[in-house]
């Protein structure tokens, strides 16, 4: 398990605390068509981070090629029509290059900044020339609307209890995930961002905004700079 990363409930639990049969039951939401109105037709699109699927399939269905990377072997056994790579992200030297390089689930916050500066380093060498990063950020309300909870509509409860300062700059986090027949939880450390900041993060890896995607600005399209 990774320093400050911890699950419970029914199944496997992966490195950074994530419950595999959790996130095979949660629902995806927008985010494909996101994604899909954000890049080329037919891109090939390197998944950072693919977890058992969850935005792999969509994806898939819309007609673009995947090449899904995830840390966790369990995870990647649940991932389907995708070529699959086991690796960390922020270690992965591929020595290739693709349309489009897709870094969600707040991985850009990750509270290690050695893996966050590492990971946007990947990001920034498997892109092809003229192709973009599409990066998930957290809402700019994460860590101060709380506690929180949203009813999914296919029955399971969400809930963000607490984000507690552990260091500087980074905050431990608690979510539960209660369904009517199992609950999980989840703890991990995360690292806060402002706009200003995640942009001279970006810099930092010789990215850039190109736009935002949404009006949260929680979706964003990064290129070389």
């Amino acid at each position: 398990m990774r320093a400050g990363h911890q699950g419970t409930g029914p199944g496997a639990i992966t490195p950074d605390g994530c419950a595999v049969e959790l996130y095979s039951r949660l629902r995806i939401g927008p985010e494909p068509d996101i994604i899909a109105g954000a890049v080329p037709a037919g891109a090939h699109i390197l998944e950072l981070g693919c977890g058992v699927g969850r935005m792999t399939r969509p994806l898939l269905e819309r007609g673009f090629t995947i090449t899904a990377v995830d840390e966790s072997p369990d995870m990647l056994e649940r991932v389907r029509g995708a070529r699959t790579i086991c690796s960390t992200i922020e270690d992965l030297d591929l020595g290739e290059t693709f349309d489009v390089v897709m870094l969600a689930s707040f991985l850009v916050h990750h509270g290690d900044l050695k893996v966050r500066r590492g990971m946007l380093r990947t990001c920034a060498r498997h892109v092809a020339a003229g192709g973009s990063v599409l990066i998930q950020r957290e809402g700019e309300d994460y860590h101060s609307d709380l506690p929180r909870e949203r009813v999914d509509p296919s029955g399971y409860t969400v809930r963000i209890v607490s984000s507690e300062p552990v260091e500087e700059g980074v905050n431990s986090v608690h979510a539960e995930y209660e369904f009517p027949d199992a609950t999980w939880t989840q703890r991990f450390q995360a690292r806060p961002l402002t706009k200003e900041q995640f942009e001279e993060a970006l810099a930092e890896a010789g990215l850039k905004v190109d736009r935002y995607l949404t009006e949260d600005r929680i979706w964003v399209r990064a290129v070389a700079a």
